[in-house]
């Protein structure tokens, strides 16, 4: 009873202000509540409480003051217990902001309203309890534990549950979903494949225990009796999505022609319910595996007025389950009395065809003449060809015979023929064995005259004859080689000397200077020495002296025949160089 009462008090609001200066609106529960809320003593004692540590003891004071000397770690961990005593199960309202879900499991995020932001963490065994996954922008109620992170001096909130704030926030949270996945092209009616008439097997996702099979499999039955797959699902819950997710690619996983036949239609099926009770169909898990789904999907989840996301994302929705039952097949009878009449109706087409063509048939027939009275002119004509291409024939036989009795006539007889070869034959014969003699004999003749030239001594004669004339030749070519020599290099010093006398350093050694500009280029005019002009006076060692032009530019005087009569001055002749003389032949 006092827990009870505990329990039935109204939570005390309180306000408090951390480091940075800002307040949250955090709501205590007292501990007898933790006593009579499940889920929360269970929070309690799971692995992600606070271990209990020793009690912090003040420091001592120093000497001459009044003030208590921590160190950081010290006041950091008083400051992580107070924080943990004053609020231990706290409910806090806000909006997810930056939610971030670690490798280890972890899930990092931020709870903020209009005017301050705590951070929260939620671990790795509680995400997979909770309710409401967290996305970004989704108003939540989350329950949980204030703590404090001492290696960065920040505040934080342990999240144990979280719920959605108000079912505004959950059509909100379900509307931008919606917007995303359309986005990504789920929604589009270019995926949507056609549902197959007369499917052979229809696998089935609902609850085994619930009216909804029982209502498709009643249905079925009066319209079409089929081959029914049933994957037992639960259709609400933490587990649903998570199940009709692993159901959809179930079926779609099953091979052709395997020991359990694939279905050709699926059907995902629920009763009707609350929007909380339907959030299982609003998963992304759930969407996505209908949109993949190669097998084509009916979704028949609530009743007519129910919209869920998976109806977005399948082939066809039906507004209940009984109705997808519907969709999936067609009724038997209408489908036997639609044959039979369309049998009555193609027998009766047939036959007015068939009566049709006799009429057309015999109506040609009497605008036709005699076929006895047209065959007897041809019949005639036949005949007389006939009897001309006898007459024809035997004509054409008779110079045949003619032709080749004179062929005939001019052939010999094969044995005149045979013994005239015969006598070819010999006399051919008698010839070749007087050339063959007369052959072996010219061909010994000539073997022994080679034989002879080719005796050793003779070849010894000429190699001795060889090597004589090769030692008088040596000298001569030693002295031929030398003249050679002396010859080019007398060549080489009257080219030299040509080209001395061909340069302009000769002239600088005569006494004559070079002007040139501080470029190097030669000033050959007296128009080209403009006043201020820098120069360089050039000697024959080489040596530059630079200057200045100073004065006006000399005036050029033209000479009057010059401007008369000009004539083109005559330039020497090049001097040929010196011929070299050519070796001459050694022999």
């Amino acid at each position: 009873m006092a827990q009870q009462s505990a329990c039935s008090r109204p939570p005390d609001p309180t306000t408090r202000t951390f480091m940075g200066g800002r307040s949250f609106r955090l709501v205590a529960i007292c501990a007898p509540c933790i006593m009579a809320a499940p889920q929360l003593k269970s929070a309690m004692t799971s692995e992600n409480a606070p271990q209990t540590s020793t009690p912090l003891i003040a420091p001592e004071p120093r000497p001459g003051s009044n003030l208590p000397e921590f160190t950081v770690g010290d006041l950091a961990r008083r400051l992580k217990r107070s924080i943990e005593e004053e609020f231990g199960f706290v409910r806090v309202r806000g909006e997810i902001s930056q939610p971030k879900k670690h490798s280890s499991g972890h899930c990092y995020m931020r709870l903020k309203d209009d005017t301050a932001v705590i951070e929260a963490v939620c671990w790795r065994g509680t995400m997979a309890k909770l309710a409401v996954r967290p996305e970004e922008g989704l108003e939540v109620i989350v329950t949980g534990r204030m703590t404090t992170y001492p290696g960065r001096s920040q505040y934080q909130l342990i999240v144990e549950s979280m719920e959605l704030a108000g079912e505004g926030a959950l059509l909100k949270m379900l509307e931008e979903r919606k917007r995303r996945l359309a986005a990504e092209g789920l929604f589009d009616p270019a995926r949507k494949k056609r549902i197959p008439f007369l499917p052979d097997v229809i696998g089935v996702v609902t609850s085994p225990t619930g009216a909804v099979i029982r209502d498709i499999l009643h249905r079925l039955n009066d319209r079409f009796p089929r081959h029914v797959l049933l994957w037992p699902v639960a259709v609400q819950g933490e587990r649903a999505a998570a199940e009709v997710t692993a159901a959809i690619e179930g079926f779609n996983r099953i091979q052709p022609g395997g020991r359990v036949p694939r279905p050709d239609l699926i059907i995902v099926a629920r009763g009707g319910g609350s929007l909380e009770d339907l959030m299982a169909f609003n998963e992304e898990n759930v969407v996505r595996a209908a949109a993949a789904s190669a097998i084509p999907l009916i979704s028949a989840v609530g009743h007519e007025t129910d919209t869920t996301l998976i109806d977005f994302a399948s082939d066809l929705r039906a507004p209940t389950p009984t109705a997808a039952a519907e969709m999936a097949v067609p009724v038997r009878g209408e489908l036997l009395a639609q044959i039979l009449d369309d049998e009555r109706r193609l027998l009766a087409c047939a036959s007015r065809a068939v009566e049709d063509r006799r009429n057309r048939v015999e109506g040609l027939a009497r605008g036709l003449g005699d076929p006895r009275a047209l065959l007897e002119g041809h019949a005639q004509r036949l005949d007389d060809r006939a009897e001309r291409l006898n007459l024809a024939a035997m004509a054409l036989l008779e110079r045949r015979r003619t032709r080749v009795g004179e062929l005939a006539a001019k052939l010999r007889h094969p044995r005149e023929k045979l013994a005239q070869a015969e006598q070819k034959l010999a006399s051919e014969s008698r010839a070749l064995d007087s050339g063959l003699r007369h052959a072996v004999t010219t061909a010994g003749g000539r073997f022994d005259r080679v034989a002879g030239r080719l005796s050793l001594t003779p070849a010894r004669v000429k190699l001795a004859d060889g090597e004589r004339r090769i030692a008088d030749l040596t000298p001569r070519l030693d002295r031929s080689h030398a003249k050679g020599v002396a010859d080019k290099a007398a060549s080489l010093a009257s080219l030299g000397q040509l080209l001395e006398s061909y340069s302009y350093k000769g002239v600088l050694a005569r006494g004559f200077a070079l002007v040139e500009d501080r470029d190097g280029r030669p000033v050959t005019r007296a128009d080209q020495a403009t006043p201020g002009l820098a120069v360089n006076i050039v000697f024959a060692n080489d040596a530059k002296v630079a200057a200045t032009v100073d004065g006006g530019a000399p005036k050029v005087e033209i000479k009057p025949e010059a401007q008369a009569d000009p004539k083109p001055e005559k330039k020497a002749a090049p001097r040929k160089p010196r011929p070299v003389p050519v070796q001459g032949s050694l022999f």
